[in-house]
């Protein structure tokens, strides 16, 4: 809700205090922030004097249940298994959406993104392949596949109305083919041992929530309950417990109980109820006549959204500001000491920073090309320059590198070390080089003066 019409209906005088920070909350680039100041955190606790009592922290037991019925792992499993499980609950929730009426629902808004995300992952896979092929490094070639969304336009935020909007709704979709990719790898490569049976009990659990799908059922607790059992099964069943998020997003409808018609109508008669049943002076406590219509009108504008809406909407600050900061505090954790030369010059570190640093820009601007000269031209108002910045953003890997280096390397701690480390440095390079190429291209009053120069 903009300031303004908060002021129509008055401010508490807390409220004044707080909304600064409620409107920076709202911020695309406030997951970014929280993501850096996290990892910086880690990393320094994990280099510091307390060191020992990070690596306690995140290895200690925590068991939900009792008995037989009990689930005990270490906190950074539940928050890898667990509130990852979330994360990639609302990325499908994005991918869905993305689909059915976003940037990826028709042919032709569809295919630049896509194709520029499979050429971002094809390129810095195969970068990665070259140089630890034939080794036991060779199983992270999926690492610098990965391009994290909140940095990027965290990052895109900060160069303001330079950058054209078209070029933040590409990223977006690109990140989100991304990740649909990133799921589809884990699904097919990341596994252990596959225990058939519960694979069956997670798809008989699926078709219960598509059932209440198909049946009209809308309840958050619904859906909810029948994912944790989705979600309980697909870990034991040596599918990675991330995918179980996706696929329950997947089951959530999105159709609505009330078109816009419908609201319409409905919500000008309860206005008119409720302009009816005000009177000077009363509080809204005291008359039911205004507080019933305010609950009908609560009631008919839940019925005017999708389950999907609501539950992506609802769940955004929850991931972008509690589980991918969480995320990254248990995770970039890298322990500097030793000798960070050999480190940094392993086979997994350079195939990891030149797949992101070099592999993501130009997988991602060869497809761009590509699909330009089909297509007759890059489109008004858009410079190539731009789409080479949102290539080298695109670099910024990692939540969904770090995460897929644990899945690679969980075994082996020196290549996990290797990766994480190369993934936060290749990360904050792609950063920069992609905010300098950004900021160094031409605005769209330039661009416009000229094209009117080459015209004369």
């Amino acid at each position: 809700m903009a300031i303004k019409e908060l002021m129509v209906c008055g401010l508490e005088p807390i409220e004044q205090v707080l909304l600064p920070f409620q409107e920076f909350f709202k911020s695309k680039a406030t997951g970014g922030i929280l993501l850096i100041i996290c990892a910086a955190v880690a990393l320094l606790w994990a280099n510091s004097p307390w060191a020992d009592t990070y690596v306690a922290l995140w290895n200690t037991k925590f068991t939900v249940g009792f008995g037989h019925a009990s689930l005990s792992k270490p906190v950074i499993l539940w928050v890898n298994d667990g509130l990852m499980a979330l994360f990639f609950f609302v990325v499908g929730l994005e991918i869905k959406r993305e689909f059915m009426v976003g940037e990826l629902s028709t042919r032709s808004q569809a295919v630049l993104p896509i194709a520029a995300a499979i050429g971002g992952m094809i390129v810095p896979a195969s970068i990665y392949v070259i140089i630890n092929w034939g080794t036991d490094s060779a199983s992270g070639w999926a690492i610098p596949m990965a391009t994290d969304i909140a940095f990027a336009l965290g990052i895109l935020s900060l160069l303001g109305d330079r950058i054209p909007y078209q070029i933040k709704i590409f990223l977006t979709a690109v990140a989100i083919v991304d990740d649909l990719g990133g799921i589809l790898v884990i699904a097919l490569f990341y596994t252990s041992d596959i225990s058939f049976w519960l694979l069956l009990a997670a798809g008989a659990f699926l078709l219960v929530a598509f059932a209440g799908n198909r049946m009209g059922i809308r309840s958050p607790a619904f859906y909810a309950a029948v994912g944790i059992l989705v979600w309980l099964t697909v870990l034991k069943s040596g599918v990675h417990s991330t995918v179980a998020g996706v696929l329950m997003a997947f089951m959530i409808p999105a159709r609505t109980k009330c078109d816009a018609a419908a609201f319409s109508y409905n919500a000008t008669g309860i206005l008119d109820d409720y302009k009816a049943s005000v009177r000077p002076g009363a509080s809204v406590l005291t008359n039911s006549a205004m507080q019933s219509a305010l609950l009908s009108m609560q009631y008919i504008s839940s019925r005017a959204q999708t389950p999907l809406q609501r539950l992506e909407h609802g769940l955004h600050p929850l991931v972008d500001y509690a589980i991918m900061p969480i995320f990254a505090l248990a995770n970039a954790g890298v322990m500097l000491g030793g000798d960070m030369g050999v480190v940094l010059s392993s086979k997994v570190a350079l195939g990891t920073s030149f797949g992101l640093v070099l592999g993501k820009p130009i997988g991602i601007v060869l497809a761009v090309l590509l699909i330009f000269k089909l297509s007759g031209g890059v489109p008004r108002g858009i410079h190539l320059k731009h789409f080479i910045g949102a290539g080298m953003l695109g670099g910024i890997g990692f939540t969904m590198s770090l995460f897929i280096a644990t899945l690679a390397f969980g075994d082996s701690p020196a290549m996990l070390t290797g990766a994480k480390t190369a993934i936060l440095g290749a990360s904050v390079i792609a950063g920069i080089a992609g905010y300098l190429v950004l900021r160094s291209a031409p605005s769209l009053e330039e661009m416009l003066k000229e094209q009117a120069s080459q015209q004369r």
